[in-house]
This record gives C-alpha cells, structure tokens and sequence, in this order.
C-alpha cells in the first residue's frame, strides 16, 4: 500500500472513528497515560526553587511529548512489521485517540439540556466539568457563555490540532500533540504552584495550536457560510478581537464564532473567588440564550466535517 493511500486512510479511520463512536469510557486510552504520568513526574520534579522548577519544567515537557512520540511510533512500526493491515488499524486506532469531536458536541449537549429543563443548577454543575472558572452563582447567559466559548476554542485544541498534526507525521506525531496538551491542561497555570513549572508546558502549547488556530477562521467561517450566518460581520469582529484575547490563539475561534451567533463573548469570569476580566469578542445583537448552544454546536460540527478536506490535501502533499 503506497504511504499516502496508508496515511490519509488511517486519518479518514481514526476520525469516522471519533464522529461515530466518541470516547467510550472503558476502552483503554493512551490520553489517560500520558496523564498519569505528567502526575507522577509533577509529583518528583516540581519541587526546590523557581529557577530550579522551570529548568524541570522544561525536562517535564520533552521527557512527555518525547517519549509519546516515540513510544506511538515504536508501536506502529512494529505492528506494520508484523502486518500492514495491523499497522494501519494501530495507526487509525490512535489518530482516533487523539481526537475529541463527538465528545466536545456531547458536553455542549450535556450543558444545553438541563438549560431546557431550567435546571440551573444541574446546568452550572455541568459546565463546572468544562471549564476552570467558578460557575456555582453564574446566570443562563453566563452558563451558555462558558459553553459557546469553550465549543469554539476546543475545536482547535480537540479537533484541528491533532488532525493537522496527524496530516504532518501520522499518528506519532498526532500524540506528541496531545502530550503537549494533556500537559497544558494539567500544569499550565498561572498559580503558585504552576508558575514557573508550568510556564514552557503552557508556551509548547500556545505554539503548537498557532497555525491550527489560524486555520480554524476560514473553516468556521465557511461553515457559517453554508449554515446562512453572517460570516462578513463575522470576518470583521475577527479582525477587530481577534488580538485581544489573553491566548495567542483562542480569539481566532472564539471571535468568529461570537460574529457568526451575533452574540458578545467574554468579560467577567470568577476564578477562585476573584474576578478577572476577560477581553470581549463580538457585539451583543441579542440576549445570549440556549439556542446559541444549540447554534454553535452545529457549527462546530460543520467546521469539523469541513476539517476532514485539507487534512487528506496536507496528508497527499506531505506523502
């Protein structure tokens, strides 16, 4: 089998894959190693001064990322050496692993019923699995806020990214990705304890998703095309807010998304009891209400559908 017929396969596998079947829970997930890992090395190397935890952090991170990708491509050259079928399934298998569609769209959803329901508490309980602000006292427009944002900017960071990178160098390189997220999520905090251990995690991140990021705006704005939202005003708001955002990345999505909906995201977020403002994104043309959820969510699947045709391209190129 030719290497690119090999590799856009896997890719095309791995995220029907994803779209149909999701994230089931008792199936072994490489994810869930990478993480378990991060913890005890955090446990053994986040210690002694400031200096000393960022020269470990920097360690933390190419020991992670490096030995995902490596451990990924052992794993798949052996399995092509015992069989190509075996090495092609080994591959879709964890391109499919690295992806995170059909799971982002269910907690949109898992937030938007209760809203239904008006069941705000259940609702704000669900959002508080999503998102690291405090959401015990948020309103219906806050909770579909939190939601609509986190729906836009992780579909760069769950979607995008790792098909993008799966385009590049298949599946072992779809996985360094996600090592350099998992870290992000696990350790890149601006905090006392993460500060200065965290801080390369956190910057691996932000250059990882830079072009992803960047390509996400004709996608979604394509997908707001054909979905009849009003992607000039769209395109606008993302030149405008783009670059206000306190990520590098996450005003691209989350601009072009509050343009396409017609609503107004950030502001105000409680974190731990503080208040911290977060710039905006669009402009307020209506209340922000459940629908929106509702709106973004077919947008978001739109966009990823839409993903799927330059990543075959990246991957026809790349072979």
């Amino acid at each position: 089998m030719p290497p690119i017929s090999y590799l856009a396969l896997a890719i095309l596998i791995g995220f029907l894959l994803d779209q149909i079947i999701g994230d089931p829970r008792s199936w072994p997930h490489p994810v869930v190693g990478i993480g378990n890992v991060i913890a005890f090395l955090e446990r053994h190397l986040n210690l002694g001064s400031s200096k000393a935890r960022r020269q470990r952090g920097i360690l933390l991170t190419c020991l992670v990322v490096g030995g995902s990708y490596l451990l990924t491509w052992a794993l798949v050259m052996e399995a092509k050496a015992l069989h190509p079928l075996l090495g092609l399934g080994v591959s879709a298998y964890l391109i499919f692993s690295t992806l995170a569609g059909k799971s982002l769209l269910d907690a949109g959803l898992s937030v938007l019923k209760p809203l239904k329901l008006d069941d705000l508490g259940e609702a704000r309980q669900r959002l508080s699995w999503l998102v690291s602000r405090d959401t015990a006292n948020l309103s219906v427009g806050e909770i579909v806020r939190g939601t609509v944002e986190t729906l836009a900017e992780n579909y760069v960071d769950g979607i995008l990214s790792p098909l993008f990178y799966a385009a590049l160098g298949g599946a072992p390189l779809a996985m360094a990705f996600k090592a350099i997220s998992t870290l992000d999520s696990m350790v890149g905090y601006r905090n006392e304890r993460y500060e200065a251990f965290g801080w390369f995690s956190a910057r691996t991140d932000d250059w990882a998703n830079y072009v992803p990021a960047r390509l996400a705006v004709p996608l979604l704005l394509l997908a707001g095309w054909l979905r009849r939202m009003p992607i000039r005003r769209a395109y606008q708001l993302w030149k405008r807010d783009a670059s206000g955002h306190p990520s590098p990345n996450g005003g691209n999505p989350e601009s072009v998304v509050a343009g396409l909906l017609g609503i107004r995201l950030g502001g105000i977020n409680i974190y731990h009891g503080k208040p911290h403002h977060r710039a905006e994104m669009g402009d307020a043309l209506h209340p922000v209400n459940a629908y929106d959820i509702v709106q973004c969510r077919l947008l978001v699947r739109t966009a990823t559908w839409l993903s799927l045709l330059p990543v075959l391209l990246l991957a026809y190129v790349m072979g």
